[in-house]
This record gives C-alpha cells, structure tokens and sequence, in this order.
C-alpha cells in the first residue's frame, strides 16, 4: 500500500504540468504507465524510460514521470517503466523492456506509433540498463535511439557504480561477465543515435562512463552528442533546481529534431 500511494502523489505532480490530464494508459506485467501524447501533436515516435536507482530501488518520480509532459508536449509517446530490480538475475529487468517493447509495437497502429522510432533512455542504473538494451538488440528490442543522463555505462571497477554492478551480475559476478554487459564494449556500426548527459564533478557515476561510451560510439560511426557540465552532480533527473536545467531541455529538443 506504501508503493502505491508514493505512486498516485507522484504521477498527480506530474499530471499538473499539463493543462488537463493526457490520456495515460497502465500496463500490468511488465508495471509501465503509458502517456500519449494529443493526436494532433504526435510525431510518431516513443520513447521507453528505465529510471534509476542503482538496481535497488526504481526512482520513478523525477527520472520517470516528472519527463513526461515535456516528452508528450513535443508529440512523443513516453513510457515510464517500473522494471524488476536485478537481484543477480540480469534477465529480469533486460526482459521487462524487452517486453514494453514488444507491447508498443503490438499497440502501435492503435497508439499511432511508428514501430521504427521508438527509443530507450535512461538515467544511472536505468542508463545502464538502456545501454545494455542498445548495444544488445533482440527481434523484439532494438532501439532507434537512446538518451543518457548520468548513465553507469561500464561495469569496469576502475569507473562503475560498485552498487549498480553488484546488483546486476550478483553472484555470477565475473570479469567477463562484467564486460559483456558494459556498453562501450558492444558499440557496432548499427548502434542507435545516443544523446548522453553528464556533470564533471558527478561524484557517484565517473564521467568517464559517458566519455568511453561516446569514444566508441565516435569510433564506429554512431551519430553521437555529449553533453558534459561543468556542475550539477549526480541524480537531477528533471528537477528544475538543476543549474542546466532549462539549456538541457533545449539541447534535447534540437537533437530529436536533427534527425
């Protein structure tokens, strides 16, 4: 009852940003809220949105619903995604989106959405698990573009958040496994467009995961923008006392206009 009642004050503050309430469909298994955007405005596109909290948590307010009237405002589909915290098993929350996924595209005639524009993003953990999506596409999951904010990238323990790995691999915690699941290392020509996101001075996520994924990104011919802060730390989501907060939204209009 607890979950349920921080969700409904949640979604009720995002709902205010509108003028009236958008149409907001809810979706079981996997949990995800889906916010259409009004008809006259929708471009076609959807964007599934895996927040963060270091696979212990799922901070669906600031890094899920607060996004969408923004993302609505501008004729996208946007889908808050309450995956399954990990707890070892990577399977869980790599299947939940697999499955907003294959929910959008099976609904997509119905909801007006173009099953070849639909993208992932994610912030921290959820970035981790948007790049992992990305860079590990199935028939039923491939992105056509992710955006990144404060993204754990790498599961390298030179620069990972300790947490998020232990909560991903668990047990089968291994150099190899920790590889095959940092993104950087799964970078292929046929990558999605990235928009990332970082602060210099993050002192929980290291900037370099956002700079060694744009490298690769870089290397093989993915169009690519980062957007590196000079301040603002870790965990804004879309809380308007982030310095950059309104030269973000800006930024991320142009780029989903540029392509």
């Amino acid at each position: 009852m607890r979950i349920f009642i921080i969700l409904l004050v949640t979604v009720a503050s995002a709902f205010s940003a509108w003028g009236s309430v958008p149409r907001v469909i809810d979706i079981d298994s996997p949990f995800m809220k889906v916010f259409l955007p009004p008809g006259d405005l929708s471009t076609g596109r959807a964007i599934v949105c895996c927040p963060g909290g270091g696979y212990s948590d799922v901070a669906i307010g600031h890094e899920g619903y607060d996004w969408a009237p923004f993302f609505n405002n501008l004729g996208l589909t946007f889908v808050v995604l309450q995956y399954h915290l990990p707890a070892g098993d990577l399977t869980k929350p790599l299947g939940d989106v697999e499955k907003a996924f294959k929910v959008l595209t099976d609904s997509a005639a119905v909801w007006g959405i173009d099953p070849e524009q639909i993208g992932v993003m994610g912030s921290s953990a959820g970035g981790h698990l948007a790049s992992v999506v990305a860079t590990h596409p199935t028939a039923a999951c491939r992105p056509s573009f992710q955006l990144l904010f404060y993204p754990v990238v790498s599961l390298d323990k030179c620069i990972t958040h300790a947490g998020t790995r232990n909560e991903f691999l668990g047990s089968c915690d291994s150099d190899e496994l920790a590889a095959e699941y940092s993104a950087e290392n799964k970078v292929k020509a046929d990558t999605p467009r990235a928009f990332i996101v970082h602060c210099g001075d993050d002192d929980v996520v290291h900037p370099q995961n956002s700079i060694r994924y744009y490298s690769a990104l870089q290397r093989h011919g993915v169009p690519a923008t980062l957007v590196m802060f000079p301040d603002g730390r870790h965990g804004w989501g879309y809380r308007g006392w982030f310095p950059h907060h309104d030269e973000l939204l800006g930024l991320i209009v142009a780029w989903l206009k540029s392509f």
